[in-house]
This record gives structure tokens, C-alpha cells and sequence, in this order.
């Protein structure tokens, strides 16, 4: 392994149900966070034939902001907000939780009569301290309002945060960046040490680091304070990602991210007790699991 990459971390398989599995890269037993991303799923390539689709059913949320960044395919997000928007490839959905929320993840009626090619990153971003408890939101960022950029023969697209002189349109609420690099074959790309903390997701491709491979879905958690050369073995996708250390230890049950273990078990008996809002149009929900 490269000196310059502090951890590696390869990802676990999860099946959501229904034959969906994602493989997960964050948390990882010896790397909880990553700056304030506490969570990191890599969703597919799955391929649903026509009449297959998602069916996530509603589910809740506090002490974290969620976002779900395509490749392929769509997904259609309800909230109890009232919020019903589709995500597309390259669009940002900004889901800030707070003191709690409640979403559903589904397949359109027509996307799910065509079948699709479904893949993506779904994130959570732990929200500082003094904003746990803020009031819950939504954003909806289409992909052509987000900053891009070329850097010789890589392409950038700021998904969140800052980096290099720019600011995506989404409302973050600590430092930090989110970045889709695009990488063809034989191209390089430096990452600087702007932020503290970074990490970079091989979605799609292999690349190549001060002389080691890296394979798709693999988490490379870099050291601090190097610039890193990334260079792409084939045409490669990236996720750049990091930010400031989290200002706290998180505690994480099931899509809970709270500070403090008794507010967990508090959004666990809200949950039990119907406390938490509901999708408008939805009855169906996902029960509370045990332990």
C-alpha cells in the first residue's frame, strides 16, 4: 500500500432486499468517519428488468444530512415534508434530518415498466453539534447547477462543500467537499491538502497511487497533509471526500447519528410509538429492527 494512503478499506456486501445489494465502505470498525461522512454505500450497477424496480419503504432519520449521487437510473424520494422529487444522475438531493424526518426510496411507475440500470453512492454527512436538533429541510440541486470544471484531461463536478475556489449550491453545515471526478484512461489528477481529512472512492475503474493498484469500491483514506496524485489504470469515476474532523464522537444505531445514546433510544421509541411524521400517500413503513 502506498505511504501516502493512512487506511484501505474494501467493502462489506449488504443486501438491502429484494436481491438489491450495495456494498458498504463506511463505517468501517478501524475508520468510523471520514471528516463528517459517516456512512457510504456503493448502490449496484444493478440492472432491473421492466417491472422490477426499488421499493425502500418509509424510514427515519435524525442528527445527519443524507445524499444520494447517481451514476445510472433514478430514484424517486418522498419525505414527510411533502417533498416528491426524482434524482437523476448528477442531480443533488440534500436531505438534512435535524431532530428527524422520514423518506421513502421507490421506482416511477414508468421508470419501473422499463427497467432500468440503477447505480450510485448514498452518503450521510453527521451534522455538527449545535445543528443535531435543527429543523429538518430538503434541497433539490439539478446536476447542470453544479460547479465543473477541467484540470488537464480530468473533469470535476462539485457535488457539495468547497474546494479549490468553489462552492456548490447545497447548503453544507461544516467544511467539507464532494467531488465526481472523471478520470480517463492514463490521466492524472492532484488532490491537495486543502481539507484536513479525505478520503477517495473508486465508483467506477482503477487507479493507480505512488506506484499500487486500487480496485473498484475500494475506500482509500489518505494521509494528512500530502498532496496525492491519483492516475487512472482505465477511464475511472471517483468520489472525492472529507472536511473537518467531526467536533465529536458519533453514536450510530441503525438511521440514527446522534451525539448522545439516550437521543438514540429516544428516536427509537419515537419511531415504535408513530411519533415521527409520515410520507403523504404512503402507509407502508419499515419496522423498528431489534436490539
Amino acid at each position: 500500500m502506498s505511504e501516502m494512503v493512512e487506511m484501505l478499506i474494501q467493502p462489506r456486501k449488504q443486501d438491502l432486499g429484494d436481491g438489491f445489494v450495495v456494498r458498504r465502505v463506511l463505517p468501517f470498525a478501524k475508520r468510523r468517519h471520514v471528516g463528517p461522512f459517516v456512512f457510504l454505500d456503493h448502490m449496484g450497477p444493478a440492472q432491473f428488468a421492466p417491472g422490477q424496480g426499488l421499493d425502500v419503504r418509509p424510514h427515519p432519520h435524525i442528527g445527519l444530512a443524507t445524499v444520494t449521487y447517481l451514476f445510472s437510473g433514478e430514484i424517486l424520494h418522498r419525505d414527510s415534508l411533502g417533498y416528491l422529487q426524482p434524482i437523476r444522475p448528477g442531480d443533488v438531493n440534500w436531505m438534512t434530518a435535524g431532530s428527524g424526518i422520514v423518506h421513502s426510496e421507490r421506482t416511477r411507475d414508468e421508470v419501473r415498466a422499463a427497467g432500468q440500470l440503477l447505480h450510485g453512492i448514498q452518503a450521510w454527512v453527521a451534522l455538527p453539534l449545535e445543528h443535531e436538533e435543527i429543523a429538518p429541510s430538503f434541497q433539490h440541486h439539478p446536476a447542470a447547477s453544479l460547479p465543473e470544471w477541467r484540470d488537464g484531461d480530468a473533469t470535476l463536478r462539485l457535488v457539495a462543500g468547497s474546494y479549490g475556489g468553489h462552492v456548490a449550491p447545497a447548503q453544507c453545515l461544516s467544511p467539507m467537499f464532494y467531488i465526481d471526478l472523471d478520470l480517463p484512461q492514463g490521466a492524472s489528477f492532484t488532490l491537495n491538502d486543502e481539507h484536513a481529512e479525505r478520503a477517495v472512492h473508486v465508483s467506477i475503474g482503477g487507479i493507480n497511487v505512488a506506484g499500487t493498484s486500487y480496485g473498484e469500491s475500494d475506500l482509500l483514506v489518505l494521509r494528512q497533509g500530502d498532496s496525492v496524485t491519483l492516475t487512472a489504470e482505465q477511464p475511472s469515476r471517483l468520489m472525492l471526500l472529507g472536511g473537518a474532523p467531526l467536533d465529536a464522537p458519533r453514536q450510530m444505531w441503525w438511521n440514527f447519528v446522534s451525539s448522545s445514546k439516550e437521543r438514540i433510544e429516544q428516536a427509537k421509541a419515537d419511531w415504535q410509538a408513530d411519533r415521527f411524521g409520515k410520507v403523504p400517500g404512503e402507509s407502508e413503513f419499515i419496522p423498528l429492527p431489534p436490539g
